[in-house]
C-alpha cells in the first residue's frame, strides 16, 4: 500500500509533533537522570554519550540525507527499479557501517574513556555499543521513507524509541543507585536504554516497511544502476555531508576533552569540580539543544522537497520553498532561544534545584547560542538540497577551530572557567551562519532574502522575551525566590509569553498566508488570524 505524499509543511509538522512526544519524554528521561546520577554520575553519561555520538555521526549523518536525495530522483524520474535497488544498496552499506562502529565501542570501552580522561565512562560506553548497529539500520529505512515525503515512520519510531529509553534508562538507573552500586555502573544503566530503544524502533521500521511498501510487479520495469555506480553516488553525496557533521562531533568531542583539561590544569580547579562543573553544562546542554531538535523536522522535510523542484529545474519554486522554510522556522527557534536565555535562572533553579551555581550563567550565553545553532541548520541543509553539499563542510571546519581556540583561552582562565565552554559555542555557529549565508548568496541560480525571512519573527520574539523577562521578574517578588516561588513564576511567565508571541507574530506579519496555506489546517488558521 503505497503512501501519499505530504509537502514539505505538512511532512516538518508531523515530525514536529514528533519532536514535541519525544522532548517531554526525554526531559523526564534526562532532568530526573540527572538528579538520580548527580552532577558525577551525569558526566560519565556526557562523556559516553559524546562518544556514541561521534560514531552515530559518522554513520548516519550524510548517508540518510544522501539516500533521501537519491530516493526523491528515483521517484520525480518515475524509475520504480532505481528506487528499489538504491534501498537495498544502501541498506547493506549501512549496515556494515553499524556494525563496524559497534564492535569498536564493544571492544575499545576503556581506551574511549581514557581518551576523554574519564575513564570511569567505560561502562557506559560499553552498554551503548550495540544501539549503533541497530540506529544504522533504521537510518536506512528512515532515508527510504523521508525520500518519498513520508514523515510518519520517523516520527513514530522516534517516539517508540525514546518511549522505550526512557522507561528502561529510568528504571535502570534508580534500581542500580537504590541497591547502593556505583555512578559509572549506575550510568551504563541508564545510556542502557538508548540501545533498548535502538531494538524496538527496528522492529519498528522493518513492520512498517513490509507492510506499506512492499516489493511489487513493475509493468514496464526500468533499468536500474549497478550497484558499484549507486554505492559511488552515496558516498559522493553521503561523504561532504558526513564529514561536515563529524567536524562538529569530533570538535564537541575534543572539546569535551579540552573543558576538562583546561578546567584542571589551566584554571586550577581538582578533578572532582572539574566533573561538577562539565556535568552541570551538561545539563545546560540539554536544555540547549532544544530548539535545535524542533528544526530538524524542517531541515528533514526541505530536502526531498527541493531536491524534487531542482530535478525538474523548478529554481524559482524551491527558492520559494526554502525562504518559506526558513521564515517558518525562525518563528521557533527565535522564541526559544530568547525565552532559554532570559529565563535561564528560574530554569535551571526549577529543573536542577541541587545543581552547580554556574548553572543559569551557562544556559543564557547557550540560550543565545541556540538561534545561531538553528540557522546553522537550516542554511546547511538548503546548501545540501540544492546540490551545494561541500560548502558547509568549509564553514563547519572553520567554526569548529573557532571554538577549540576560544575554547583554549577562555577555559583556562580562572576568571572565566566553564562559562568559556559556551562562549566558545556562540562563536563557533556565528562563523558558521556567516559563511553559509555567504555560500547560499554565491551559489543559489534564485536570491534568498535571508534578512527579510529572519527580521520579523527576530523583533516579535524580542517582544516577547521582555515580557517573559518582567513577568517571572515581578511574580518571583511577589511569591519568593523558593523553589515553589521560582517554579511558579517561570511557568506563569512561559504562559505570558506565548500570548504575547503569537500576538506579535501576527502583528508584525512574521508568518504569511502563503505559508499557513501548506501547513495542515492552515486556511482555517489564516482565516482565523485575519492574516492575508
Amino acid at each position: 500500500m503505497q503512501q501519499s505524499k505530504q509537502n514539505y509543511l505538512h511532512g516538518a509538522a508531523i515530525l514536529t509533533l514528533g519532536v514535541i512526544i519525544t522532548k517531554i519524554l526525554g526531559a523526564i528521561y534526562k532532568i530526573p537522570l540527572g538528579n538520580i546520577l548527580g552532577d558525577e554520575g551525569y558526566a560519565h553519561f556526557m562523556v559516553a554519550y559524546n562518544i556514541y555520538n561521534v560514531f552515530l555521526t559518522l554513520s548516519t549523518a550524510g548517508l540518510p540525507v544522501a539516500l533521501s536525495r537519491m530516493i526523491s530522483e528515483a521517484e520525480t524520474l518515475n524509475r520504480p527499479m532505481q528506487l528499489k535497488r538504491t534501498f537495498h544498496v544502501a541498506l547493506g552499506v549501512f549496515a556494515v557501517i553499524g556494525l563496524i562502529s559497534s564492535l569498536i565501542m564493544y571492544l575499545f570501552p576503556t581506551e574511549l574513556a581514557s581518551m576523554m580522561d574519564e575513564v570511569e565512562a567505560a561502562q557506559s560506553i560499553l552498554a551503548i555499543s550495540p544501539a549503533m548497529f541497530m540506529v544504522c539500520i533504521v537510518a536506512a529505512y528512515k532515508g527510504f521513507a523521508q525520500g518519498q515525503s513520508n514523515m510518519t515512520p520517523t516520527t513514530v519510531s522516534q517516539v517508540l524509541e525514546v518511549l522505550v529509553k526512557t522507561v528502561v534508562g529510568l528504571v535502570l538507573a534508580w534500581y542500580l543507585v537504590h541497591i547502593g552500586k556505583s555512578l559509572p555502573v549506575a550510568s551504563g544503566g541508564a545510556i542502557f536504554g538508548v540501545t533498548a530503544g535502538g531494538l524496538v524502533a527496528l522492529i519498528y521500521m522493518i513492520l512498517y516497511k513490509r507492510r506499506h511498501y512492499p516489493d511489487q510487479v513493475v509493468a514496464d520495469p526500468d533499468v536500474p544502476d549497478k550497484p558499484g555506480q549507486i554505492v559511488k553516488t552515496l558516498l559522493k553525496i553521503g561523504i561532504p555531508i558526513t564529514l561536515g557533521s563529524c567536524v562538529l562531533s569530533l570538535i564537541n568531542l575534543i572539546d569535551a576533552k579540552l573543558v576538562l583539561n583546561r578546567l584542571q590544569t589551566a584554571a586550577g580547579f581538582s578533578y572532582l569540580d572539574a566533573k561538577n562543573l562539565y556535568g552541570i553544562y551538561g545539563k545546560a546542554q540539554t536544555l540547549y539543544n532544544l530548539p535545535a531538535a524542533f528544526i530538524v523536522p524542517f531541515t528533514i522535510s526541505i530536502i526531498p522537497a527541493i531536491t524534487s523542484l531542482v530535478v525538474q529545474r523548478e529554481h524559482k519554486e524551491a527558492s520559494a520553498v526554502a525562504a518559506s522554510s526558513l521564515r517558518v522556522a525562525a518563528l521557533l527557534f527565535f522564541p526559544m532561544g530568547i525565552g532559554l536565555a532570559v529565563l535561564s535562572g528560574p530554569i535551571m533553579h526549577t529543573l536542577y534545584p541541587t545543581g552547580n551555581e554556574a548553572g543559569p550563567g551557562l544556559l543564557l550565553i547557550l540560550g543565545v547560542a541556540a538561534i545561531f545553532v538553528c540557522l546553522a541548520q537550516m542554511t546547511t541543509a538548503l546548501l545540501q538540497a540544492t546540490r551545494n553539499e561541500l560548502w558547509p563542510v568549509w564553514s563547519m571546519i572553520a567554526a569548529g577551530l573557532v571554538k577549540i581556540l576560544v575554547n583554549w583561552v577562555l577555559v583556562g582562565n580562572p576568571d572565566v572557567g566553564i562559562y568559556g565552554a559556551p562562549v566558545g559555542t556562540l562563536c563557533c555557529y556565528i562563523v558558521m551562519c556567516a559563511m553559509n549565508v555567504i555560500f547560499l548568496k554565491r551559489k543559489l541560480r534564485e536570491p534568498l532574502p535571508v534578512l527579510k525571512c529572519l527580521i520579523r519573527p527576530l523583533v516579535s520574539s524580542l517582544i516577547m522575551g521582555v515580557a517573559a523577562f518582567a513577568v517571572c521578574r515581578g511574580l518571583m517578588m511577589v511569591l519568593g525566590s523558593g523553589w515553589k516561588g521560582t517554579a511558579v513564576s517561570m511557568l506563569g511567565a512561559v504562559v505570558i509569553a506565548v500570548l504575547v508571541y503569537l500576538i506579535a507574530a501576527v502583528r508584525t506579519h512574521a508568518v504569511t498566508a502563503e505559508d499557513l496555506r501548506l501547513a495542515p489546517y492552515g486556511e482555517k488558521i489564516a482565516k482565523w488570524l485575519k492574516i492575508r
